[in-house]
């Protein structure tokens, strides 16, 4: 839910946060943040807009109605994090570092299926919910540069 009153600024009252391990390459960076958030409009709506179109009423598919904040973080914020995401209940998404080897959705549910819980190598993790509880869940953590 957002406060959306005509001449103020939009308010709301969830928030959208990446968390990514600081030691990654760019195009990781890039490619773990693409991945992660593409999860979260599948099973969450509320964080889908509405469909754009141009002046010449071109359309465009819709996208996220709030921003999303990326952040990055040490391997053992990133660790923490994972574990306070899990302990709130917060939908979420996971991208560890065996989905680098992977070439295909099949085989990436695979890599994170074969791994234990607090063993995962956790190189990025999208979180969704309050902003209070997603603010708690990436403390320590910075916002990418």
């Amino acid at each position: 839910m957002s406060t959306d009153i005509p001449g103020e600024p939009v308010r709301f009252d969830t928030k959208i946060a990446v968390l990514l391990r600081d030691d990654l390459e760019p195009w990781q960076r890039l490619n773990v943040t693409a991945f992660l958030v593409s999860g979260l409009g599948t099973q969450l709506p509320e964080v889908i807009g509405e469909p754009y179109e141009d002046a010449d009423g071109v359309g465009y598919l819709p996208m996220f109605r709030q921003p999303v904040m990326v952040f990055e973080a040490t391997k053992e914020v990133l660790v923490a994090a994972h574990a306070r995401v899990l302990s709130r209940a917060l939908p979420r998404a996971v991208f560890t570092s065996d989905l680098f080897a992977t070439g295909n959705d099949r085989d990436n549910r695979a890599a994170v299926r074969a791994v234990a819980t607090a063993e995962l190598d956790v190189v990025g993790l999208a979180v969704y919910g309050p902003r209070n509880g997603v603010d708690k869940v990436v403390k320590g953590a910075r916002m990418h540069p």
